[in-house]
């Protein structure tokens, strides 16, 4: 059975506090997930003094329209990430976090970090993607807003400035916070598996656990999904989050779908083989049979339990000789 590794994308739902970081990583490690993800940026690195919010980020953050300022409110310092690093050990969970300029690229690489995640908005920066290249290490990089080429030259500039692509995951992600039912398309999924032949994920912003746990049973073998400690916190992804309750849903949803989707071989289960007799049937006589009497289809009829002749040895029992004396029911 192959495990899906499962990334909680916790973001920047701490909302600059480090409190509320810390328990994130505590809800994430009682959900069971295998990573908890931060994000890890300089601001004015990271957008202009001209970058506008995003019309989801306008509709949960109100007030003004700069995205800097924004962001400013929700960066973690670096001793931020060692305090939570540490947090993550106490708590048996492993820390990850997505880096969003140049100068977090080798923040993240001092910390000796075993996984890179690249978000779908770096996917065209060259200059970031030939960063993360030359540090080595396995990439999941999420692929929303691309087409296949986009992910094509993404991934020959990764592969060309040092990343084994057997170290790359894709994830199949669409960047609407929520996302549209419409516009999930997880048989996306397929076509990029075979378009790079390359491990699949799905980096998930619908509401709710229903599609990423669709998404494994497609076959993904990473899944992100943003949560909260509240939908109703102030902040751009809390709404589009799942809270701590749901996360564990979803994890454990997952872990029984993994178990469920099983060897792929069609075969007797272990767990249904002793109901075989009980709800399969047998030949047994309809009537009084006599020694010596030819079965027809009027003195015999099929009937539970199993365990005698097959009803698919039918045509073959018709027409032979009793060779003793049967009561109704009695198996031939």
């Amino acid at each position: 059975m192959s495990k899906t590794l499962i990334i909680a994308e916790a973001g920047v739902n701490h909302n600059g506090n480090i409190d509320m970081a810390k328990r994130l990583i505590e809800a994430a490690a009682e959900a069971g997930v295998d990573y908890v993800k931060f994000q890890t940026f300089k601001s004015e690195k990271l957008v202009s003094r001209h970058a506008t919010k995003a019309d989801y980020q306008k509709a949960n953050t109100g007030g003004e329209d700069s995205q800097l300022k924004m962001l400013q409110q929700l960066e973690l310092s670096r001793d931020d990430h060692f305090l939570l690093i540490e947090h993550c050990k106490k708590c048996g969970i492993k820390f990850l976090s997505t880096a969003f300029d140049l100068e977090s690229i080798e923040f993240l690489h001092s910390l000796n970090l075993d996984l890179w995640k690249i978000p779908s908005g770096e996917i065209t920066n060259l200059p970031y993607l030939r960063s993360i290249a030359q540090k080595g290490g396995r990439v999941i990089m999420s692929t929303g807003m691309c087409d296949l080429s986009d992910i094509e030259a993404a991934l020959k500039a990764l592969i060309s400035n040092g990343t084994p692509e057997e170290n790359i995951t894709l994830l199949h992600c669409n960047t609407e916070y929520p996302t549209p039912w419409n516009d999930v398309n997880l048989r996306a999924m397929h076509d990029i598996a075979k378009r790079f032949n390359v491990p699949v994920g799905y980096s998930d912003h619908t509401r709710g656990i229903e599609v990423p746990i669709a998404a494994v049973a497609l076959g993904a073998t990473v899944i992100e999904k943003h949560f909260t400690l509240d939908n109703n916190l102030p902040g751009p992804d809390h709404k589009a989050s799942l809270e701590p309750h749901q996360l564990k849903a979803m994890v454990d949803a997952i872990r029984h779908i993994e178990c469920a989707l099983g060897s792929g071989t069609k075969q007797v289960s272990e767990s249904e083989r002793k109901n075989m007799a009980i709800a399969r049937k047998s030949i047994v006589a309809a009537t009084e049979i006599k020694k010596g009497e030819l079965f027809t289809p009027q003195n015999i009829t099929v009937k539970r339990p199993g365990g005698g002749i097959s009803p698919m040895k039918w045509d073959e029992v018709i027409g032979t000789t009793a060779s003793h004396d049967y009561q109704p029911d009695e198996m031939i």
